[in-house]
């Protein structure tokens, strides 16, 4: 009898603490369950809740986090999700590296030298990461700094002692890189936003995949991609792209991480993209649409040794 009691007395004292430690989880995170909604916007009728519905969709069932941004300049839609969630940069800043190279040969009325275009298209058409290192041991982090004011990336961070790829990005900030890419501005001269494309526009097959699934046959496609597994939250997977034609021009941000493999999170990112370009470019059944002809290569590391 004893026994049994002190045992039920037991049972019951751990129920009174487990549901004493679940109200106070639940009173300190009251929107811990609640997963942020896609948010949209359009100067074109139906278009937002359209894309919102998609988008959602396109998410459903997918584990990981995922942040996007989209904006048409022809509709004047935008899509958010998680726009200010920070993010391990992997291979994405080398676009910003690039940017800030031609801003500050702007600066100093020069032409890049051989040297540097040759580091400047392995670095983003290849993903080449010793490029990479070099161009940013070039240009130092005054420079760079520099340039993330001059193009109001304000929550951009460069990674420390070298290491570009732990560059802390969001949303926000790389769709004002895009932006600034994709239309005349003063930060970057007419022919360094168009070199920037030319060399977004040249990525190689197996580096191709991301936000360009599903783009119609009408629109030209440019992108730049970054991967990088870390001990806590997995495989980060970001895909930025800029796309142009058929009465359209938008551009696409769409950063991830907890990803399981890489492979996983370049799913998620195409199942968004499809979405997207489906509602916004509407192409006859059985027309021609991109498809990712390469698998893409975990060979590449976005962050660097040391050295």
């Amino acid at each position: 009898m004893t026994h049994r009691i002190s045992r039920r007395a037991r049972v019951l004292a751990a129920a009174v603490g487990a549901g004493a430690l679940v109200s106070a989880v639940t009173a300190a995170t009251p929107a811990a369950a609640a997963a942020p909604a896609v948010s949209c916007t359009s100067a074109k009728a139906g278009l937002a809740a359209k894309l919102q519905k998609d988008i959602t969709a396109a998410l459903a069932g997918r584990g990981g986090t995922v942040a996007i941004g989209l904006y048409d300049r022809a509709t004047s839609t935008t899509c958010t999700l998680r726009a200010t969630s920070s993010y391990d940069s992997a291979s994405t800043v080398k676009v910003t590296v690039l940017a800030t190279l031609l801003w500050d040969a702007k600066k100093h009325n020069r032409y890049l030298t051989d040297r540097e275009t040759s580091l400047a298209k392995a670095m983003i058409t290849q993903s080449d990461n010793n490029a990479t290192t070099t161009l940013w041991k070039q240009l130092g982090l005054t420079k760079i700094k520099g340039f993330l004011a001059a193009a109001g990336m304000t929550k951009t961070v460069p990674g420390a002692d070298g290491y570009w790829g732990l560059t802390q990005e969001n949303v926000t900030d790389e769709q004002k890189l895009l932006r600034l890419v994709t239309a005349k501005n003063s930060v970057l001269s007419d022919n360094s936003r168009a070199y920037i494309l030319k060399l977004m526009g040249q990525v190689i097959t197996s580096q191709r995949w991301g936000t360009p699934a599903g783009a119609p046959s009408t629109v030209s496609v440019h992108v730049k991609n970054g991967w990088l597994q870390r001990a806590t939250h997995g495989w980060r997977v970001h895909s930025l792209g800029a796309f142009d034609g058929a009465g359209h021009d938008y551009m696409m941000s769409v950063l991830t991480q907890d990803n399981s493999t890489m492979d996983y999170g370049v799913t998620t990112i195409q199942n968004v993209a499809r979405a997207i370009h489906k509602d916004l470019v509407p192409t006859p059944a059985g027309a021609a649409v991109y498809v990712p002809t390469g698998k893409p290569s975990e060979a590449f590391v976005a962050v660097p040794p040391q050295g």
